[in-house]
């Protein structure tokens, strides 16, 4: 027990005719029972909150909620989230009126309902997730949890060393101002540029705007990372299940 809880009566959170609680562990993917066993004796697992170092601990695995080294479990097994390396020419949605090629035919093999988190327009590529807990695409979604989105640019013509400062220091778009995250030169010709640029907002077409607004038309656009998330070498068209780690590095992203 750390200083800070020490004296202080824990509430008790087992819960007698649930799940004992290295076994959730190993489900989740953990580890082994034993090492599970080995994680809840070093107090790197907390219920609702609570530090558990005890053995015969249970709880219910549909209303608890459990961390292991501050990243929280997603305990539901028919909760899945999805990265795509969406191509060109894609439109961000599961389904299109009028029969454009769609996010559908990525996932058609998956039996979830997914929807997407996010957009990315037609003639941008690169990193999409896909998920069914709503919870979690709401709060990745919603502005308030400013979960930084990475993107890399090409843009026509030689961008000043200057950009990254005014940038950074905000422009004024149409709809409001706005200040990137990060901006970063990536290389450049007297034709074209490449910047890597962080932004949190999730406005429509934003990145191509910023640009636009300062003189500099995107050319293409990929996106590279949502939070904690990377594309890496994840090939185009191709999608991948988020690891338990992955999962829960985005569950703290947005507080749950």
């Amino acid at each position: 027990m750390n200083r800070s809880t020490r004296g202080v009566p824990q509430r008790d959170v087992h819960v007698p005719d649930g799940t004992r609680l290295q076994k959730v562990l190993a489900a989740a993917g953990v580890g082994s029972r034993r090492a599970c066993e080995d994680v809840i004796a070093a107090g790197r697992v907390t219920v609702d909150g609570v530090v558990v170092r005890e053995q015969g601990v249970r709880i219910d695995p549909t209303q608890s909620v459990v961390h292991v080294d501050g990243l929280r479990l997603q305990l539901d097994t028919t909760i899945v989230t999805i990265a795509l390396n969406k191509p060109l020419g894609i439109v961000s949605t599961m389904h299109d009126p009028d029969g454009r090629p769609s996010l559908a035919e990525f996932v058609a093999d998956r039996p979830e309902r997914l929807f997407h988190v996010g957009r990315l327009d037609a003639d941008s590529e690169g990193l999409l997730l896909l998920t069914n807990d709503g919870e979690l695409a709401n709060r990745l979604a919603h502005p308030s949890h400013g979960v930084l989105k990475t993107y890399l640019a090409t843009l026509e013509g030689r961008v000043p060393a200057s950009l990254g400062k005014r940038l950074r220091e905000g422009i004024e778009l149409d709809d409001g101002g706005i200040q990137v995250d990060a901006y970063r030169l990536v290389d450049a010709t007297p034709q074209e540029s490449m910047v890597e640029i962080v932004v949190h907002e999730g406005r429509n077409r934003i990145v191509r705007r910023i640009f636009e607004e300062v003189g500099f038309p995107v050319t293409r656009l990929l996106r590279t990372q949502i939070g904690p998330i990377r594309l890496g070498d994840l090939k185009v068209g191709r999608t991948r299940v988020l690891s338990r780690t992955e999962v829960g590095s985005l569950m703290a992203a947005v507080g749950l």
